[in-house]
Parts: structure tokens; sequence; C-alpha cells
């Protein structure tokens, strides 16, 4: 079932999602799937937790043409424009054996969806954008600039079944200003300017809810090899959160991150530890 509550009430033209085409090609393979178009909400992770906690926790994709408490990951606002960004969550019960390295999974199938056969990332600056995956949630263009951000929460409500996930996305489709953001932004018109919101969600979720189905049934590892192509850490000087500064290897196959430091390997896995990539000149 696909719903769109209300056509905007802004100035700007309504924006046309084409939800029942999209319906159409995600619910055989995941029934009781709805897809649904609001004008304004506070968030759309947090609006599918409350309907979770409520008992519905049928697989939903909720699309907000604007929030108005947008968060990322550490509670960072996610806020933006009428058909500036795309910004959608989909909520569904998952039950993998293991759930390490799932916003890698997502971070690199959304990268092919919206970039298919990307070339391994390079550090050259007159190389064609491509879009990689910073750990552990991010998309960047080259540049280092942010074009998209994943965040991820799961909960259980009690009984036996599988928890519910709530995968949040945020892609920037125009450009947008680089007032108060820690990181440039990019965005997908950077690409190519026919770029828009409702052509960029029928190109991702397909392939999304195909990478949570065959997360659910092979963990992170198959994955492993293709986000190692977008890879934007690897080989590069980084400085964690707590100061401690070594070189990015890859990730494991649970989708730690390893970073050489003077003390060894280090596996990093919290998803609450910040990265940030430095150049060589600021690593000593």
């Amino acid at each position: 079932m696909a719903t769109q509550q209300e056509e905007s009430t802004t100035m700007t033209q309504a924006i046309h999602w084409n939800a029942e085409a999209l319906w159409e090609t995600v619910a055989p393979q995941l029934p009781g799937f709805t897809v649904e178009i609001l004008p304004s909400v506070d968030s759309s992770n947090t609006e599918l937790m409350r309907r979770a906690r409520n008992g519905d926790c049928a697989p939903t994709l909720l699309v907000a043409e604007q929030q108005t408490a947008g968060r990322g990951r550490m509670g960072k606002p996610w806020a933006s424009s009428l058909g500036d960004s795309l910004m959608f969550s989909l909520s569904l019960p998952l039950a993998p054996s293991d759930w390490s390295g799932l916003s890698l999974a997502v971070g690199q199938v959304l990268a092919e969806a919206l970039q298919p056969g990307a070339a391994p990332i390079t550090a050259s600056p007159s190389a064609t954008p491509r879009i990689g995956i910073k750990w552990p949630n991010d998309l960047w263009l080259e540049g280092d600039r942010k074009l998209a951000g994943i965040l991820i929460e799961t909960a259980h409500f009690g009984g036996p079944g599988p928890r519910q996930v709530i995968v949040g996305v945020g892609i920037n489709v125009r450009p947008r200003h680089e007032q108060d953001l820690s990181t440039p932004p990019a965005c997908l018109q950077d690409l190519d300017p026919r770029w828009e919101a409702p052509a960029a969600l029928a190109a991702v979720i397909p392939a999304l809810v195909n990478c949570l189905q065959r997360f659910e049934a092979q963990g992170f590892a198959p994955f492993q090899p293709a986000f190692a192509q977008r890879d934007l850490l690897r080989g590069r000087p980084v400085r964690l959160s707590d100061g401690t500064q070594g070189m990015a290897e890859g990730v494991g196959l649970d989708g730690a991150l390893l970073v050489r430091t003077a003390q060894g390997l280090s596996h990093i896995t919290s998803s609450e530890v910040s990265v940030r990539p430095q150049t060589p000149s600021t690593a000593g």
C-alpha cells in the first residue's frame, strides 16, 4: 500500500514520488510492505520507533519531505529544505545472527545504487567524483565532502521474535550551504544535475531491501569486498575521538575498523567513536 497524506502547502511545486510504483516493486519480496509520504514529521526514525512501540512492526517505508527534528549519528541535527534532500526511514523486523557491520553493508549498497560500478576511490582531485564510504555510516564524494548519512536503530519489545530495525537515510540531492557544517557538503547533482529526490528514492529502496534480507541471512562478510572498493579511510592516517592516531587498514569481516597505531593493530567497533581522516601533513 502506498499513501501520500497530503501535498505540500508551500509555494514550492509538489514533489511527485511515484510511491505506488515503488510499492509494486518491493511488495512481492516484503509481504505487508507499505510506503508513506509525509509532508512534515519531527523525525522519520522517531515516528517509526513510536509506531513499533505501539505494536505496529509491519515493514514500512516512511519518506519525509521535511523534518522538524531530524537526527544524525550521536544526536546531530539533520535539516533540509523541501526537495533539497532525500530523507527516509525503512522499518522492518530483522533477525541476523550478528548485527556487526550493518551500517557498512547499507552504505555499500546505497553507494552502488547511486553510482554503479565505481572504480576504487583515489586521492586524485582531478578524478571523476566517486561515492565512497567513511566508516561507520557516511557517504562522501572525493574531496571529503559529505553526501549522505545513515542512522540505524534497533529495538526489541519483549517476547520471542526478531528485533525491529529502522534504517534512516539522509541524502543531499541539491547543493546546500556549508554554514555550521563540520564537513563540507556534496550532493547528487554534483554527479549528475538531473538527479532529483524521487529518482534517488526509486534507485535505492529495492537495493536496500535486498541488502537487509541478504544481511539477515549472511551477515557482513559477503559485503566486505565491495565495501573495500569504496573505503575512504583505508590507507589514510586517522584520528580517533580519544586522540589516538594511526593508519586505517580497512575493515574486518565483522565490520570493525582496523587502525594501525603505535601500540599495534586496533579493532574499532563502537559506532560512538568519531573517526576523522587526516592528511599526511597533520598526522604527526
